[in-house]
């Protein structure tokens, strides 16, 4: 495990079967111009000069959920929907993280009493059918903190599921252990989304591991980031959707980039991030096809796109958030 403070404050951290999906050493790999690495697995985990340049559009907490916070560690932005920030730990540390600018004050696992407060809330808001279990990357943790989450969710007398978001399983495959995996299928009804970017992410060793979570009755989601220089061609999205729903896992989420601080240059313009979409829609199948969403800048949350453009000026685009209200997103270079 490689672990040191970067620029900007978030680690560089990566383990070394992370580095073993990559087609060079990272100590002297080829960089592009702006110093980030041309293969597609290194450029997701080593530094670059570029994450000092913050644009005057990005934001230290892009998606507004300290707007959203109802306790520490909690955040509720959606009616029926909570998520908990578990720990702001990760085996790898992307850097095009949205997260990026909160997580160095909340890397260990939430305590018991933070535990104990989501049980009590969740036992008062009925409303409350699903519970998202984030971080940072929730399975950094022990499996018995992670039994005490769990078990606090599954403590509320009404029927609530766990949506279990990591991406352990394609970054450190040797984590989803049996005891790790009894334990998830004990839980259910319980769902993971894992967080995967490249055709290169989908080793031997974590197609074998998604087969045993399936085989324990777990359903399996994806979720991609659209990333510059990384997997913004159409070829290597069908590639790695495709592949996914081979292998029984879902594509759930294309995700246009955050306004991260310090992300710009993994951003895609919006507008090439909409052909490259309607190129995915003519090649594959409704099972195949994830849908394209971004995080309305501010807190505003999830729009789908094309559908949630409202109007376009010259290098703004206006979005409608699902409750109507318009957020501004830039059309970058």
């Amino acid at each position: 495990m490689h672990d040191v403070i970067a620029q900007g404050g978030l680690p560089f951290r990566a383990t070394r079967f992370w580095f073993s999906l990559a087609d060079e050493p990272p100590e002297n790999c080829k960089k592009n111009e702006n110093g980030v690495p041309v293969d597609p697995i290194l450029a997701q985990a080593i530094p670059s000069p570029s994450e000092a340049l913050v644009t005057s559009w990005e934001l230290r907490d892009p998606l507004g959920e300290s707007s959203h916070t109802i306790f520490e560690h909690a955040v509720r932005q959606y009616h029926s929907r909570v998520l908990v920030r578990a720990t702001g730990q990760c085996f790898l540390f992307c850097r095009h993280c949205f997260r990026r600018s909160l997580l160095p004050s909340e890397r260990s696992f939430m305590d018991s009493k933070a535990i104990e407060a989501l049980a009590a809330y969740l036992a008062v808001h009925q409303e409350v059918r699903e519970v998202l279990i984030s971080g940072g990357d929730p399975l950094t943790a022990p499996d018995a903190s992670l039994a005490s989450l769990f078990e606090a969710v599954r403590s509320v007398p009404r029927p609530i599921l766990i949506r279990l978001c990591t991406r352990t399983p394609v970054v450190l495959p040797q984590r989803l252990t049996s005891n790790l995996i009894a334990l998830l299928s004990k839980m259910r009804p319980l769902q993971i989304v894992l967080h995967i970017n490249h055709p290169k992410e989908l080793s031997q060793e974590f197609m074998e591991k998604a087969e045993l979570l399936l085989r324990a009755g777990i359903p399996l989601h994806s979720q991609t980031v659209l990333l510059r220089g990384i997997n913004d061609a159409a070829s290597v999205l069908i590639d790695l959707f495709s592949a996914l729903n081979r292998a029984g896992i879902h594509p759930y989420y294309l995700f246009q980039g955050d306004l991260a601080a310090g992300t710009s240059h993994f951003r895609v313009p919006l507008s090439r991030g909409l052909t490259l979409y309607e190129d995915l829609r003519k090649e594959l199948s409704g099972l195949e096809l994830p849908r394209y969403a971004v995080d309305s800048p501010g807190g505003g949350g999830k729009i789908y796109l094309p559908e949630g453009i409202a109007e376009r000026r010259a290098d703004l685009w206006i979005l409608r958030a699902p409750d109507g209200s318009l957020h501004e997103y830039p059309e970058e270079g």
